[in-house]
């Protein structure tokens, strides 16, 4: 007669998973700027944009959506936590925007050759800036040629 046993057979061990660790929550700098590390693409610039601060997140993603309707193929980065736009065979950059408390400053590194020439004054001698305001309507039809523009000049070395 066979001999049954109350024990259940050996179960194999358990494989060490590996585990990714968890994502380290973004550190906002002064004016509440996001700290994304320095990369070229397009998830580095999500990544940037989904750590913006309230209200600032929503200009973020309307600029950053306006810009490649616009520039079909645009050429992203993260620099300095801030993202940057350019196109591949103008040699460099034409805009970038950062956080600030108030405001999301945007640049365009060839302002001064925009018409109508972008409100925000610089030390630089070609910059100009645009400033958004929580409470302020972005005027997309504007923002939209100076970027079309902005585009098509060449690009800022950085």
């Amino acid at each position: 007669m066979a001999q049954t046993t109350s024990k259940a057979p050996p179960k194999a061990a358990k494989k060490p998973t590996a585990r990714r660790p968890a994502a380290k929550p973004v550190v906002l700098l002064s004016g509440g700027n996001p700290q994304v590390a320095k990369a070229d693409g397009d998830a580095p610039v999500q990544a940037y944009i989904a750590a913006m601060p309230g209200w600032k997140r929503d200009v973020g993603r309307i600029l950053d959506a306006l810009i490649v309707r616009t520039v079909p193929g645009v050429r992203k980065a993260v620099k300095w936590n801030t993202p940057f736009y350019g196109v591949e065979d103008q040699g460099g950059w034409f805009l970038n925007f950062h956080c600030f408390t108030k405001y999301v400053k945007v640049a365009f590194f060839r302002g001064t050759s925009l018409r109508p020439v972008p409100p925000g004054e610089s030390k630089h001698k070609e910059v100009r800036y645009l400033d958004i305001y929580e409470d302020a309507a972005l005027d997309e039809a504007q923002f939209v040629a100076w970027v079309k523009q902005a585009s098509q000049l060449p690009g800022e070395r950085l």
